[in-house]
C-alpha cells in the first residue's frame, strides 16, 4: 500500500464498492466538481494523494460510515466500526 501504509485508500474503495458507487458518483455526491471527481477519487484510492479532513467527512457521510472506519488498520475492527453507524 502506498501513502505511508495508510489504510485510507483500501477502506475508501471498500466502502465505495459496498455502496455500489462509481468513483465519479462518490466524488460528485461528496461535493467535487463533476469533471475532476473521478480522477481525484482514483488518486485517493491509489494513495497518490490524501484528502483534507473536510473532504474525508463528506466522503464518510455519503458512504454512511464513521470517519474512523476510513483510517482503521484492522479488518475486524473496521467491520465493527462500520456497523456502529447505520445511516
Amino acid at each position: 500500500m502506498n501513502n505511508d501504509e495508510s489504510p485510507f485508500p483500501k477502506r475508501l474503495k471498500q466502502a465505495r464498492k459496498d455502496r455500489g458507487l462509481s468513483q465519479k458518483q462518490l466524488g460528485i455526491l461528496s461535493g467535487m466538481d463533476e469533471f475532476s471527481a473521478s480522477a481525484r477519487m482514483n488518486q485517493y484510492e491509489k494513495g497518490v494523494h490524501s484528502p483534507d479532513f473536510k473532504t474525508v467527512k463528506a466522503l464518510a457521510e455519503v458512504l454512511k460510515v464513521p470517519t474512523a472506519f476510513l483510517y482503521c488498520e484492522e479488518d475486524d475492527l473496521a467491520e465493527q466500526i462500520a456497523s456502529f453507524k447505520n445511516g
